[in-house]
């Protein structure tokens, strides 16, 4: 049984960091793009970086946060993190992590082509 399971969120000053981990079990996903997205109440869930297969792989990132958020992978650990810099009130969300299954022609970050989502974890950052 896959799972995935977030870890690190929690409440943040602006200006402050945060680094949310992914820890997936039940299978390995080392040869599997996976990414983060995030979702603030009332509004859609948003893509917000992704890592390739290969650890150090190229990375993509929502203009949102571009320069301000790394995504990074251990796949000896099987673990996806997300380390958050310069937190702004708007980054307040619940955060999920996810595994693109099967690995799709070219390049695409629509949420329906990662099978396996985590339970998310709370980020709050007060202004």
């Amino acid at each position: 049984q896959v799972q995935l399971v977030e870890s690190g969120g929690g409440l943040v000053q602006a200006g402050g960091s945060l680094r949310l981990s992914c820890a997936a079990s039940g299978r390995t996903f080392s040869s599997y793009r996976m990414g983060w997205f995030r979702q603030a109440p009332g509004k859609e869930r948003e893509f917000v970086a992704l890592i390739f297969s290969w650890s150090g792989g190229s990375t993509y990132y929502a203009d949102s946060v571009k320069g301000r958020f790394t995504i990074s992978r251990d796949n000896a650990k099987n673990t996806v993190y997300l380390q958050m810099d310069s937190l702004k009130p708007e980054d307040t969300a619940v955060y999920y992590c996810a595994v693109q299954d099967p690995p799709p022609v070219g390049f695409t970050t629509t949420p329906r082509t990662f099978k396996y989502w985590g339970q998310g974890t709370q980020v709050v950052v007060s202004s």
